[in-house]
């Protein structure tokens, strides 16, 4: 996988429907660890509603774990993680409490209530989507540095750093997409002089999201 998406920011929403009423939070997420202290956090904090609900998923060992949390079976932590599938979220955590209202929504209306509270959610909170990026070192003299700077710039790119002493080393990460233009760019562009060297990979933002 050359990409994942993840919430912008943590985020809250609120509802009314038919006197219940229902708060959604949602959160990104590292580890099942994480997600299970923002799920007690929210436990603790409307401790007196009578549904906290809520779902989490997450990108490494593609953990999925959701609780309907006393809501009839499939009508609680179910929508939610239907939302959450649907939005190609992943290392995402939501708990969508609900203080009864005294009227019955039945279980298609719960079912809908979940998802809308989980989709409000997402809405406040905003994605984004990390993408594969090529880490690469590139030695060149200070004659060079800025035609290629020019060359690379054209590209999306990150400069992770840059070290001047008798030469300059850069050290830059690009779009696994475009990496092999690139390469072939600086080689073109100093004559075959110039070589990068892939040193790695990682997943970034790319600039035209940041």
């Amino acid at each position: 996988m050359d990409a994942y998406r993840v919430p912008f920011e943590t985020a809250q929403s609120e509802f009314v429907e038919k006197r219940s009423r229902f708060i959604s939070h949602i959160w990104r997420v590292e580890t099942e660890d994480e997600a299970r202290a923002r799920i007690e956090e929210m436990k603790k904090r409307y401790y007196d509603a009578r549904h906290n609900c809520w779902c989490y998923l997450l990108r490494e060992g593609g953990a999925v774990r959701y609780s309907d949390d006393g809501e009839p079976q499939g009508t609680g932590g179910v929508p939610v993680l239907e939302v959450l599938k649907k939005s190609g979220l992943c290392n995402v955590a939501v708990v969508v409490t609900r203080y009864f209202g005294g009227i019955l929504l039945g279980a298609g209306g719960l079912s809908r209530a979940y998802s809308k509270a989980a989709t409000m959610a997402i809405a406040e909170a905003g994605t984004v989507t990390y993408m594969l990026f090529t880490e690469c070192l590139l030695s060149c003299d200070y004659g060079e540095y800025r035609k290629l700077m020019y060359e690379m710039e054209k590209y999306d790119i990150i400069i992770d750093n840059t070290i001047f002493e008798n030469d300059v080393k850069i050290y830059f990460s690009v779009n696994k997409n475009e990496a092999e233009k690139l390469i072939s760019a600086i080689s073109a562009a100093t004559n075959a002089k110039r070589n990068a060297e892939i040193i790695g990979e990682r997943f970034d933002i790319p600039k035209k999201q940041a």
